[in-house]
C-alpha cells in the first residue's frame, strides 16, 4: 500500500473515540454480518447504495476496499456500490480521494458511459474500478450480500432490494450541498475522512481468522 495511505489509515486507527457510541452500534452490525457470514463458511459482500452512486456510496466502496486491504482482507470481503439511477462519479469526490493518497486514472472514453476510473492504493494490487451504476448492475452481486444504505433518499426510495442477506442504514450528509461554494474542497475532504474512519473501524472489528462452521 502507498505509504501516504498506509500512514493515514494507521492514524485513523487511533481516532475511533471520535465515533459516537450510537454510530458504533450501526458499524458493529456490519462487522457482525461479515463475521457471521464467514463463520458460516460463506463469502461476505458489501454493496453500498445511494441515489446517484456519485459521491457517498463511491467513497464508501473505495474506503471499505482499502480498509480491508490494509488488514489483508480485501480478497475475503469484496466491496461494491450502486444507486437507484446512473449519473457520474463526482469529480470533487475523486479529488477528495486523491488528496488522501489514491492514484487515479481516467479510463479513456470510447462508447462507455458513464465515465470510468481506476483508483490505485498500491502498485502491487489491482485498482478499484469505479463508475456510476445502479445497484442491480451486472458488476454488482445479486444474491447473499449486505446492502449498506448511505443516503436517506435511497433508503426511502428502495423499500426492497432483491438478494440481500441484510440491509443496514449507514447514512451520511451529502457533500453536494457545498458544490460551487468556497467550502467545497473542505466539505468533500471532511466527508471522505468520516467515511474512511468508519470503514477502518468496521474492519478493525472483523475477525482475522473466523471459525468455520460446516
Amino acid at each position: 500500500m502507498y505509504k501516504t495511505l498506509n500512514d493515514y489509515i494507521t492514524n485513523l486507527n487511533t481516532r475511533f473515540d471520535e465515533i459516537s457510541e450510537d454510530r458504533k452500534k450501526t458499524l458493529n452490525k456490519i462487522a457482525a454480518y461479515i463475521n457471521h457470514t464467514e463463520t458460516a463458511g460463506m463469502k461476505p459482500k458489501l454493496l453500498f447504495v445511494c441515489t446517484h452512486n456519485s459521491r457517498r456510496s463511491q467513497m464508501a466502496q473505495v474506503w471499505a476496499n482499502t480498509a480491508a486491504a490494509y488488514r489483508d482482507m480485501d480478497s475475503r470481503i469484496p466491496c461494491f456500490s450502486g444507486g437507484t439511477e446512473v449519473t457520474e462519479f463526482n469529480k470533487a469526490a475523486i479529488e477528495a480521494l486523491k488528496e488522501k493518497g489514491f492514484v487515479v486514472d481516467h479510463i479513456p472514453e470510447g462508447d462507455e458511459e458513464p465515465e470510468m476510473y481506476e483508483l490505485y492504493y498500491s502498485d502491487d494490487q489491482p485498482p478499484i474500478t469505479c463508475f456510476s451504476k445502479t445497484y442491480d448492475d451486472e458488476h454488482n452481486p445479486n444474491e447473499e450480500f449486505a446492502a449498506i444504505m448511505t443516503c436517506s433518499s435511497a433508503e426511502n426510495d428502495c423499500p426492497f432490494i432483491p438478494g440481500t442477506t441484510c440491509r443496514i442504514a449507514l447514512t451520511y450528509e451529502d457533500p453536494k450541498i457545498s458544490d460551487g461554494t468556497d467550502s467545497q474542497q473542505q466539505v468533500y475532504s471532511e466527508r471522505s475522512d468520516q467515511i474512511a474512519l468508519e470503514m477502518v473501524y468496521i474492519f478493525s472489528r472483523v475477525e482475522e481468522n473466523p471459525v468455520q462452521l460446516f
